[in-house]
């Protein structure tokens, strides 16, 4: 009898105690956004759903850089109320992939902070691959070579490069495919170390800048 009265009270306790069904229910915590060449923004929409029974407050909305914003248009969250958060992000000068957070701070019991993502991909006008050309002193002076590709939706139909210092010579093919280039870099010889500045200048308002150079051959730890 003891132990029925104590799970009988234990119950009654329990059943006193406020209840923690307040909780938003996110649609998406994760987005990726995919802006057209020349875009200046991207935004993620992220939907929410009040489906608990008690009012929730969001006190806080902060993203992880100054190139997002993050906004909402109301705190506090009716039960069975949506809403939605919103975040801009500037493209900028950015090319590639680039991944921002949102964190959202509110006064839900079961999820007090939560973290949103937003993962932007942003398409390069002109490709260079690689940027980065050497040889060794001592090397023999073989040319190598520089692939220059236009993106989607860029139209290049010539590209013009020049060398810093004439101890490099260049020269360029179109490649394979259209928008596509190849730039041979060749060095006069690689007796001594150098380096130059190879400036490539596509017919599209885009410079890009690629290093050639002959480097000391590595050392040698004897003992």
């Amino acid at each position: 009898m003891k132990l029925n009265a104590k799970a009988i009270f234990a119950g009654m306790i329990l059943c006193a105690l406020p209840s923690l069904h307040a909780q938003l229910a996110w649609e998406k915590t994760e987005v990726d956004l995919h802006p057209k060449l020349g875009e200046k923004e991207a935004v993620a929409v992220f939907k929410y759903e009040n489906k608990g029974d008690k009012p929730i407050t969001i006190k806080n909305v902060r993203s992880s850089c100054g190139c997002t914003v993050a906004s909402l248009k109301k705190n506090d969250v009716a039960p069975g109320e949506k809403g939605e958060i919103t975040a801009t992000y500037s493209v900028g000068g950015h090319t590639g992939l680039q991944q921002k957070s949102v964190a959202v701070e509110t006064d839900d019991p079961k999820e007090p902070s939560l973290n949103l993502l937003l993962r932007v991909f942003i398409p390069q006008e002109v490709e260079m691959q690689p940027s980065f050309v050497f040889w060794k002193t001592g090397e023999e002076p073989k040319p190598k070579t520089i692939t220059i590709k236009a993106g989607e939706g860029v139209k290049v139909t010539k590209v013009d490069v020049t060398s810093s210092t004439p101890e490099f010579t260049t020269k360029v093919d179109k490649g394979s495919k259209a928008g596509e280039f190849v730039v041979t870099v060749k060095p006069k010889d690689t007796t001594h170390t150098v380096s130059s500045t190879l400036t490539i200048k596509p017919d599209y308002p885009k410079t890009l800048y690629a290093l050639a150079r002959v480097t000391p051959p590595a050392e040698s730890n004897v003992n």
